[in-house]
């Protein structure tokens, strides 16, 4: 089988129509300007820079029936979705430079659509600090970056629920949602109800995140196409201060070293997300750069040569 993680597409995402905070917009040209092509390229990857998409501007007005930006949301995932499609369909790894968590419907919706055409089985990660499983009833703000993983259960407007030809893109066993520590009163008791496994960080600091991770990866084959959704709020803020919803009480950086590390250790890993990096709120583009390091341990750096994991084989 081709190694698609030797062949690696960048594809900015440039918008922040589903954030509350205006900047995630600017974040795509932060990660590039941290170093992202040459990171990879260091790794012995080829990377091609596919550049930015182009949609609809952020017109900053009050939510709608419960959504904010509805058309503008989606617009640009549905701009995501084909421009992460069409990488996937050349056999290429696309990165999705965001953006706001809002784009996860466009880019998980590719990724389903590919597995599903391709008979292979799909694994998402979803690191996060938020479940993002809002709906327009539950939400508080109206702000679509906090529904992307209802829509993807199939609950919200159409067009996203729809996204990938067939509704729902996902089903509960492909999901796992690790470092959560925000959950709205209405999603605790909906996102419950879906059977969703939720690693919070309650659970990583009573069983450390080692064992977090052996969870979710448990089960792992050659035959599994793992998606990784990476917020970078996922991160403590001591660590990643350029985010617009920081939640204290994050991994650490050696937590999410291990974190990526450990994805790295399956070889599965096939696409991703790197998303809510706002560059307006950061100190000296420190959270690009330790998005970067991140990066690096997802695409196999380590400190010593190192025996193959076992977590494929769900040992």
């Amino acid at each position: 089988m081709q190694d698609t993680r030797k062949q690696v597409s960048l594809v900015g995402v440039p918008t922040d129509v589903g954030a509350g905070h205006r900047g995630s917009s600017m974040g795509p040209e932060a990660i590039r300007v941290a170093g992202i092509t040459q990171t990879l390229e260091q790794l012995g990857i080829e990377v091609r820079d596919c550049g930015n998409l182009s949609g609809p501007p952020n017109p900053w007005q009050p939510p709608q029936e419960g959504y904010r930006h509805l058309e503008e949301v989606i617009a640009w995932n549905q701009l995501a979705h084909d421009a992460l499609y069409a990488q996937l369909s050349e056999g290429r790894f696309p990165i999705m430079l965001g953006g706001d968590h809002c784009l996860g419907v466009g880019s998980i919706s590719a990724v389903s659509r590919y597995c599903r055409e391709q008979g292979r089985k799909l694994r998402v990660l979803w690191l996060d600090a938020h479940t993002d499983f809002n709906t327009a009833d539950l939400t508080p703000s109206g702000n679509i970056h906090g529904m992307p993983v209802a829509c993807l259960f199939g609950y919200g407007p159409r067009e996203l629920v729809d996204m990938a030809g067939q509704a729902p893109a996902l089903q509960a066993d492909m999901l796992r949602q690790i470092g959560i520590r925000s959950v709205d009163d209405g999603e605790k008791k909906f996102i419950h109800e879906q059977g969703i496994e939720v690693f919070d960080m309650r659970y990583i600091d009573e069983h450390g995140m080692r064992h977090t991770m052996e969870q979710a990866l448990h089960g792992l084959d050659e035959n599994t196409h793992l998606h990784v959704s990476f917020d970078v709020d996922f991160l403590d803020p001591d660590i990643a201060p350029g985010v617009g919803t920081t939640v204290r009480g994050g991994p650490n950086y050696r937590e999410a070293q291990l974190c990526m590390e450990m994805i790295a250790d399956t070889e599965c890993m096939a696409s991703l997300d790197i998303v809510e990096l706002n560059p307006a709120l950061d100190v000296r583009n420190q959270t690009a750069e330790v998005a970067l390091d991140l990066v690096r341990s997802l695409f196999g750096q380590s400190t010593l040569v190192r025996t193959k994991s076992t977590h494929r084989n769900g040992r």
